[in-house]
Protein backbone atom coordinates (compact mmCIF):
# COMPACT_ATOMS: atom_id res chain seq x y z
CA UNK A 1 0.00 0.00 0.00
CA UNK A 2 1.72 3.68 -0.68
CA UNK A 3 1.61 5.82 1.81
CA UNK A 4 -0.73 8.09 -0.13
CA UNK A 5 -3.64 5.71 -0.10
CA UNK A 6 -2.79 5.00 4.03
CA UNK A 7 -2.92 9.19 4.73
CA UNK A 8 -6.05 8.66 2.21
CA UNK A 9 -7.76 6.38 5.15
CA UNK A 10 -5.68 8.12 7.84
CA UNK A 11 -7.83 11.35 6.57
CA UNK A 12 -11.26 9.34 6.32
CA UNK A 13 -10.88 7.95 9.66
CA UNK A 14 -9.81 11.10 11.37
CA UNK A 15 -11.97 13.70 9.70
CA UNK A 16 -14.62 11.51 9.90
CA UNK A 17 -15.03 11.33 13.68
CA UNK A 18 -13.70 14.94 14.10
CA UNK A 19 -16.86 15.88 11.81
CA UNK A 20 -19.19 13.86 14.36
CA UNK A 21 -17.72 15.68 17.09
CA UNK A 22 -18.17 18.96 16.27
CA UNK A 23 -21.70 18.70 14.55
CA UNK A 24 -20.78 19.01 11.13
CA UNK A 25 -23.50 16.99 9.27
CA UNK A 26 -22.22 18.20 5.56
CA UNK A 27 -18.42 17.30 6.52
CA UNK A 28 -18.94 14.24 7.61
CA UNK A 29 -21.14 13.47 4.97
CA UNK A 30 -18.36 14.50 2.22
CA UNK A 31 -15.97 11.98 4.07
CA UNK A 32 -17.69 8.96 3.50
CA UNK A 33 -18.69 10.22 -0.56
CA UNK A 34 -14.93 11.02 -0.59
CA UNK A 35 -14.18 7.20 -0.64
CA UNK A 36 -17.71 5.50 -2.02
CA UNK A 37 -17.50 6.12 -5.66
CA UNK A 38 -18.22 2.52 -6.50
CA UNK A 39 -20.32 1.89 -3.29
CA UNK A 40 -21.31 1.65 0.54
CA UNK A 41 -21.90 -0.49 3.18
CA UNK A 42 -22.61 -1.02 6.43
CA UNK A 43 -23.64 -3.94 8.35
CA UNK A 44 -24.37 -4.22 12.08
CA UNK A 45 -22.75 -7.43 13.40
CA UNK A 46 -25.59 -9.64 14.87
CA UNK A 47 -28.38 -7.67 13.57
CA UNK A 48 -30.67 -7.75 10.76
CA UNK A 49 -28.73 -6.68 7.35
CA UNK A 50 -29.33 -3.18 6.54
CA UNK A 51 -31.26 -2.25 3.37
CA UNK A 52 -29.94 1.53 2.32
CA UNK A 53 -26.36 2.00 3.56
CA UNK A 54 -26.99 5.94 2.90
CA UNK A 55 -29.80 5.68 5.30
CA UNK A 56 -28.18 4.11 7.88
CA UNK A 57 -26.01 7.13 8.17
CA UNK A 58 -28.66 9.34 7.85
CA UNK A 59 -30.64 7.66 10.81
CA UNK A 60 -27.33 7.14 13.24
CA UNK A 61 -26.82 10.76 12.37
CA UNK A 62 -30.22 11.83 13.40
CA UNK A 63 -30.56 9.60 16.52
CA UNK A 64 -26.94 9.17 17.84
CA UNK A 65 -25.09 12.26 16.85
CA UNK A 66 -26.90 15.05 19.04
CA UNK A 67 -26.41 12.51 22.55
CA UNK A 68 -23.01 10.93 21.86
CA UNK A 69 -18.96 11.94 21.08
CA UNK A 70 -16.43 9.67 19.72
CA UNK A 71 -13.12 9.54 21.90
CA UNK A 72 -10.70 7.33 19.46
CA UNK A 73 -9.18 4.55 21.98
CA UNK A 74 -7.29 2.87 18.84
CA UNK A 75 -6.72 3.14 15.25
CA UNK A 76 -5.09 0.27 13.29
CA UNK A 77 -4.31 -0.11 9.61
CA UNK A 78 -3.18 -2.82 7.54
CA UNK A 79 -2.57 -2.48 3.84
CA UNK A 80 -6.61 -1.55 2.49
CA UNK A 81 -8.65 -2.21 5.78
CA UNK A 82 -8.84 -0.80 9.66
CA UNK A 83 -10.18 -1.63 12.94
CA UNK A 84 -11.08 0.88 15.29
CA UNK A 85 -11.81 0.65 18.68
CA UNK A 86 -14.09 3.65 20.13
CA UNK A 87 -15.81 4.94 23.06
CA UNK A 88 -19.41 6.74 22.19
CA UNK A 89 -19.47 8.76 25.40
CA UNK A 90 -23.03 10.05 26.13
CA UNK A 91 -22.53 14.31 25.90
CA UNK A 92 -24.63 14.51 29.43
CA UNK A 93 -22.34 12.63 30.82
CA UNK A 94 -24.38 8.87 31.64
CA UNK A 95 -21.94 6.70 30.46
CA UNK A 96 -20.90 5.55 26.92
CA UNK A 97 -21.23 2.30 24.25
CA UNK A 98 -17.67 0.44 23.43
CA UNK A 99 -17.62 -0.39 19.49
CA UNK A 100 -15.02 -2.53 17.25
CA UNK A 101 -15.63 -0.74 13.89
CA UNK A 102 -13.75 -2.50 10.44
CA UNK A 103 -13.88 -0.25 7.33
CA UNK A 104 -12.12 -2.35 4.39
CA UNK A 105 -11.56 0.19 1.15
CA UNK A 106 -11.37 -1.68 -2.21
CA UNK A 107 -11.83 0.30 -5.51
CA UNK A 108 -13.82 2.92 -4.13
CA UNK A 109 -16.00 0.73 -2.23
CA UNK A 110 -16.07 0.85 1.62
CA UNK A 111 -17.41 -1.63 3.54
CA UNK A 112 -18.09 -1.19 7.25
CA UNK A 113 -18.72 -3.42 9.93
CA UNK A 114 -20.02 -2.40 13.44
CA UNK A 115 -19.88 -4.56 16.53
CA UNK A 116 -21.26 -2.87 19.50
CA UNK A 117 -20.50 -3.94 23.17
CA UNK A 118 -24.00 -4.63 24.99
Amino acid sequence: MSDEAKQAIEHFLHGQVECWNNGDKEGFFEHYRSVTRSGLSIEFVGRPLPTDSWEILEGMWAQQQPRCRIEVRETIINGEEAACYHYNAMRDGSGGIETIELYRFEGGRLWVRYFIKN
